[in-house]
């Protein structure tokens, strides 16, 4: 624990040296709704979107770098770190971050989605991490919130003061068609000014949906213009 604090403190000390110009907390779910092979799907996506060409090129937009950190989460008390925040200053500090993401392995697989405890693990986190000139937390999702207190109550209650909160919806319905899943992170999830939603047509769409979305909070300016959602391409 004590090596974690002190590699906490200095990742913080080199962010605020380099004029760190993004904290970006990514959160996934690993509530019970999501089975092995759509977990490998959600990993591996991320792995490659962090690694795509286009993603690469937003990290290194301008000299300032972003601070990058992953948890998982799923009921009320089960969230954990998989990647602790890291200063991405340079090609191999993001290769780096990608291997760690796809070494890890799911912790938990069979919980309900408590979401609000999830936002208020990630506001713990960021107000703990290094400090930037914006914050931004994903939360990616399969779910509504299902157990204990849900977003609204998490934004009350925690420290969201300059933080935004965009999404990544992992519909499973037809996306020509709104399902409930996205109503309830437009009208409860979303925070901030310029929080917006990208939205993943089943699992298997999901690295798509995550290289759109980082490279648009990744590319300056951070902030966005509004809400809105996006849907994978036709044809």
């Amino acid at each position: 624990m004590r090596a974690g604090i002190l590699g906490l403190t200095l990742c913080a000390g080199a962010a605020e040296a380099a004029d760190c110009r993004l904290a970006l907390l990514l959160a996934l779910d690993v509530s019970s709704s999501v089975d092995a092979a759509e977990d490998r799907l959600q990993r591996g996506g991320l792995v490659a979107a962090l690694t795509a060409p286009e993603v690469r090129a937003a990290f290194f937009a301008v000299e300032q770098p972003v601070a990058l950190a992953v948890f998982e989460w799923s009921g009320r008390y089960n969230q954990e770190v998989l990647l602790d925040w890291t200063l991405i200053d340079g090609p191999e500090a993001l290769l780096l971050a990608a291997e760690t993401l796809a070494a890890s392995r799911r912790s938990h697989n069979d919980f309900p989605t408590a979401m609000g405890y999830a936002l208020g693990y990630g506001a713990g986190m960021l107000k703990n991490g290094p400090p930037c000139l914006y914050k931004t937390l994903d939360m990616a999702g399969d779910g509504q919130n299902n157990e204990g207190f849900g977003p609204l109550a998490a934004y009350a209650e925690f420290p969201f003061a300059g933080v935004t909160v965009n999404g990544l919806v992992i519909n499973g319905a037809d996306y020509e068609a709104e399902t409930g899943l996205i109503a309830f992170y437009k009208s409860q999830v979303l925070h901030g000014p310029g929080a917006f939603i990208e939205i993943a047509q089943g699992f298997e769409d999901y690295e798509r949906a995550m290289r759109r979305k980082l490279e648009r909070e990744l590319t300056p300016p951070v902030i966005g213009l509004g809400q809105e959602t996006s849907r994978p391409p036709k044809g």
